[in-house]
């Protein structure tokens, strides 16, 4: 880099600026880890219910390059993946409940996912009495290692989505921490930005004490208006970017909007549109 940047210098000294500012751009451009987008289909989800392949359509010409499914309205995965194809989408996780990752349901579920081309299996909820107090915690870790050691072989990687009462501390710790200090480095920290904030977590250090860990996030927003999109709220969304691009190991980006003051379908485009203002 210095070698450059003086290379840099010396063109600009000899008259050669635009050539000179061309090549920094490059430089640094080449620095910034580019990960693509996905939308948590939650967040339409009554469109979704209604015509999914017109929602799949939307959401692909509003920019988004991954889906993160949340129930499958009714679709067998083969339709699932055809619909996917159709509009040009990659299905990026499934938010995939507690029960269909018991030994009695792990194989269908591991076979419906395979079909639908997702690795990412996320548990969207865990109850409080599988994480307090601290033991619970600790044996709920102990299955989610043997869930991952089992997926695996499906090269798949399972993880656990954050809720608000995740960060609650009994005892000066949290929830999330114990479980995620007690859980292999293969098992996915699916933060949810909005959620940690709300439940008065702090992400940017849960991203900071586990590198690595954060395959997939949810960009969800906290604060400002009612219903505010990314972008209008409290989120230090360059800080969250920063450390999921350098030590978060992040591999998608997945937009997660509840609240709407715009119908759903004009709520995650501006979401979209304000994640290409923030460079992403």
């Amino acid at each position: 880099m210095r070698f450059y940047r003086r290379q840099i210098v010396k063109g600009l000294g000899m008259g050669l600026g635009l050539s000179a500012v061309t090549c920094l751009k490059t430089i640094f451009a080449g620095s910034q880890r580019k990960i693509p987008v996905g939308l948590q289909l939650y967040s339409v989800r009554n469109e979704a219910q209604k015509d999914l392949p017109r929602v799949l359509a939307a959401i692909r010409e509003a920019g988004y390059e991954g889906v993160e499914f949340a129930g499958y309205y009714g679709h067998s995965a083969t339709t699932l993946k055809k619909m996917l194809d159709e509009a040009g989408l990659i299905c990026c996780g499934s938010h995939t409940p507690w029960d269909s990752l018991q030994p009695n349901q792990l194989a269908q579920t591991i076979e419906f996912n395979q079909v639908l081309g997702n690795k990412y299996l996320i548990c969207p909820y865990l109850p409080t009495s599988l994480l307090v107090p601290k033991e619970r915690a600790i044996a709920t870790a102990k299955i989610f290692n043997e869930l991952a050691e089992r997926v695996a072989e499906a090269k798949m990687s399972v993880g656990y989505h954050a809720h608000a009462h995740d960060f609650a501390r009994v005892n000066g710790e949290t929830a999330w921490e114990v479980f995620f200090h007690h859980t292999k480095e293969e098992v996915v920290m699916q933060m949810d930005v909005g959620n940690c904030l709300a439940g008065g977590g702090d992400p940017y250090l849960m991203l900071e004490k586990f590198p690595g860990r954060s395959k997939t996030i949810h960009l969800k927003e906290h604060g400002g208006p009612e219903g505010a999109v990314l972008g209008e709220g409290t989120v230090d969304w360059g800080r969250i970017f920063q450390l999921c691009e350098s030590i978060g190991g992040t591999e998608w980006y997945i937009v997660e909007q509840e609240t709407h003051r715009f119908p759903p379908l004009e709520t995650v485009r501006r979401c979209r549109e304000n994640l290409r203002k923030l460079g992403r």
